[in-house]
């Protein structure tokens, strides 16, 4: 009878702090979708989760939503990046060149991860939505800097 009426109050705690958190949940439809930052090419749309992948520490938590055929040239990070694919097709090959004959195809519920200084690059098959998580800051190293988009004016 305790151990019942313990799993009850410990349920009632549980809802009674549920609407407190809800401000960190997300339904598909209200994920807040904005412009992606200069540092990723345009034409995509970005949305941060959680966290603030900008700060000098602490985790992230964002998704990008790319149209068919957007790519993200061959690039690394200083730290791991944590990749689920949500939904649709999401290619991605390893090296200094894109070359999209030598890129895997990972499905939706693919999850991937790429330790840090790896090279690799990116494209969209169909409409995409990745989610990424890792250690603020999040930084694109360009292998050539010349694709960097935020050097292009």
């Amino acid at each position: 009878m305790k151990a019942t009426l313990g799993v009850i109050l410990f349920c009632a705690t549980l809802l009674a702090v549920l609407p407190a958190a809800a401000q960190h949940a997300f339904t598909p439809d209200a994920i807040p979708y904005g412009p992606v930052p200069a540092f990723v090419p345009p034409g995509a749309q970005l949305a941060v989760i959680e966290g603030d992948p900008t700060a000098s520490s602490g985790d992230f938590t964002i998704r990008l939503k790319m149209p068919d055929g957007y790519r993200i040239p061959p690039h690394w990070h200083p730290k791991r990046e944590n990749v689920t694919v949500i939904s649709g097709n999401f290619k991605v090959g390893m090296g200094d060149t894109f070359e999209e004959s030598k890129m895997a195809i990972f499905g939706a519920g693919s999850f991937a991860y790429l330790d840090p200084d790896m090279h690799h690059y990116a494209m969209a098959s169909g409409e995409v939505v990745v989610q990424v998580h890792g250690m603020s800051p999040l930084q694109f190293n360009y292998v050539n800097p010349n694709e960097d988009p935020s050097r292009k004016k």
